[in-house]
């Protein structure tokens, strides 16, 4: 299980440092693609072959989308000596990705996201909760 977030600077080659208790639960191998909202998103293999399968299980017309978006975009990943894991260019463009990010534990997976572009994200998510809060409540 992944939980909490942190920030982390990516160095001139796309390079991050993936925390070490994240490292050791994903293993020597795992999967970087792009996430459900604009971020990359980490899994391990075991998560990634899950998410295969269940999009495979889909209707053609459900699953080639979710196909393009998720399984053709990803990358088996490896960190080296120093932690780091590169992000590929492609995905650092679609994401916005820039110097600085926060790597955020969702669970089964990980999100990494453009520092900013994720405080902007939980800023938007914050105000559309207290207004549903503020609807359910009547006030």
């Amino acid at each position: 299980m992944f939980l909490g977030n942190s920030d982390h600077s990516v160095d001139s080659k796309g390079r991050v440092v993936l925390p070490k208790e994240f490292r050791e639960a994903l293993g020597e191998r795992f999967y970087i693609t792009r996430g459900f909202e604009k971020c990359a998103q980490v899994l391990s293999v075991d998560e990634f072959d899950r998410l295969r399968e269940q999009i495979r299980s889909l209707s053609a017309d459900k699953a080639l989308p979710l196909q393009y978006l998720l399984i053709s975009p990803a990358v088996a990943v490896s960190p080296n000596a120093q932690g780091r894991i590169m992000i590929p260019a492609k995905l650092r463009e679609d994401c916005s990705i820039t110097s600085c990010v926060t790597i955020v534990g969702m669970d089964s997976r990980l999100e990494i996201w453009d520092k900013d572009t994720f405080s902007a994200f939980i800023e938007e998510k914050k105000q559309e909760s207290i207004a549903d809060a503020l609807s359910l409540l009547r006030i």
